[in-house]
């Protein structure tokens, strides 16, 4: 499923239910970024807890989750191309 961000609250939505569909508590999460649980709780409800790029892809990554990164370019969003990699 791919589905587009437009802001830090639509984010944080995301990750909450990719923690919860890994079956983690706030708790654990926090603990494998080395974060606290306040911390992450703030970055899932609100959006407004700040956390480092790289501590960003390890949370993707332990939730299992990738970053994607696309031009705006409404052509390149409803047109698909077999001979081009979806990127």
């Amino acid at each position: 499923m791919k589905i587009i961000v437009h802001t830090a609250t639509g984010l944080a939505e995301i990750l909450q239910s990719a923690r919860k569909a890994r079956g983690m508590t706030q708790a654990q999460a926090a603990a494998s970024l080395g974060i606290g649980q306040p911390r992450l709780s703030a970055l899932e409800t609100t959006g407004t807890a700040s956390i480092s790029l790289n501590q960003m892809l390890a949370l993707f990554a332990l939730y299992e989750l990738e970053l994607c990164v696309q031009s705006r370019d409404q052509s390149d969003l409803h047109e698909a191309r077999e001979d081009q990699p979806e990127w």
